[in-house]
């Protein structure tokens, strides 16, 4: 039985709008504050807010993390944050800059990360849909690291959206609050958002049935 078998017995077993609301993390961005990247992923979020989703972002000096190393044991606050984030999470968005012909070494270093969730009962993103977002100065750089991030998703076992958004930040794209400038970006970024939160929604009622399980065990 497939996972998403799995999900339609469980809707049809109860009301699916008292499940628990799905949980996406956003990560990526760059170390500057507030960049295009960084904003485009908080207009996303709010995407996935809109279809009832809890949110949380991770980006710029919260990734900034020690190159990693699976022999290394020891961890940092901000990478242990990572992970049990990326752990809990039921959807998942990255955002990354095109850096000559593919994702930033920032965000391939917290991506890496994952490997400390190899050895879960949901290993990697393994059942979770992800929302990849890119952005570059020029349409070649954009669609070039697009198409690489969707590729580690794969290698990740996430589920790529059908809709991805490649930015091309050569012209501006946002103004100083965060306000996304083209209609067409910002509607997309929205669109994928509510793609995750929906997507995500199999994997919260998954959670939610194991955790009424267990409840009943101890009960029992």
């Amino acid at each position: 039985m497939t996972t998403l078998d799995i999900a339609i017995e469980l809707a049809s077993k109860g009301d699916v709008s008292a499940s628990p609301p799905p949980f996406v993390v956003a990560l990526g961005g760059t170390l500057s504050p507030n960049s295009t990247t960084e904003k485009a992923l908080k207009t996303s979020l709010e995407g996935a807010a809109a279809g009832g989703a809890e949110t949380l972002l991770v980006s710029g000096p919260e990734l900034e993390l020690p190159i990693y190393a699976w022999e290394r044991k020891e961890r940092t606050p901000a990478a242990l944050h990572l992970v049990e984030s990326l752990r809990r999470a039921d959807g998942v968005i990255i955002g990354s800059p095109g850096y000559h012909g593919s994702i930033s070494g920032l965000i391939k270093n917290a991506l890496d990360y994952a490997e400390d969730m190899s050895k879960d009962e949901w290993p990697y993103l393994h059942g979770r849909p992800v929302g990849a977002i890119t952005t570059g100065a020029g349409w070649q750089g954009a669609v070039t690291t697009l198409t690489a991030l969707r590729g580690i998703v794969h290698a990740l076992r996430g589920w790529n959206t059908p809709l991805g958004v490649a930015i091309n930040t050569a012209q501006p794209v946002f103004d100083a609050d965060g306000n996304c400038l083209d209609e067409k970006i910002d509607t997309m970024l929205r669109d994928m958002g509510r793609e995750v939160a929906e997507s995500a929604r199999v994997r919260a009622l998954m959670r939610g049935s194991k955790s009424d399980q267990a409840a009943a065990k101890d009960e029992g």
